[in-house]
């Protein structure tokens, strides 16, 4: 619950880790921070646009009371701002 942080669901992979890592910095360059007009007493403009592209919630099925993923897939948070404190929320829909 954290306008610059995301949660998403991909394959554990290291190698697909550092890839993502990479693309989103293509896409939204940290540096330099002038480039965004957000960035007016902040600098983090960045951040906020990474999580725009990687989401901010994911849904899961649960079969017999299991998350119910393919075989590779986990459920990953992306923090693109720093360690700041954060709350996650995490809600239940159904019988």
């Amino acid at each position: 619950m954290h306008i610059s942080a995301s949660v998403f669901t991909n394959d554990d992979e290291q190698g697909l880790h550092a890839d993502i890592e990479k693309w989103l910095e293509k896409l939204a360059p940290e540096k330099p921070h002038a480039q965004y007009a957000h960035n007016r007493g902040e600098d983090n403009a960045d951040a906020h646009l990474k999580r725009t592209i990687m989401g901010r919630e994911v849904v899961v099925a649960v079969t017999g009371g299991r998350l119910d993923f393919g075989p590779w897939e986990q459920i990953f948070y992306g923090e693109f701002d720093g360690m700041r404190r954060k709350r996650v929320l995490v809600k239940i829909i159904g019988e």
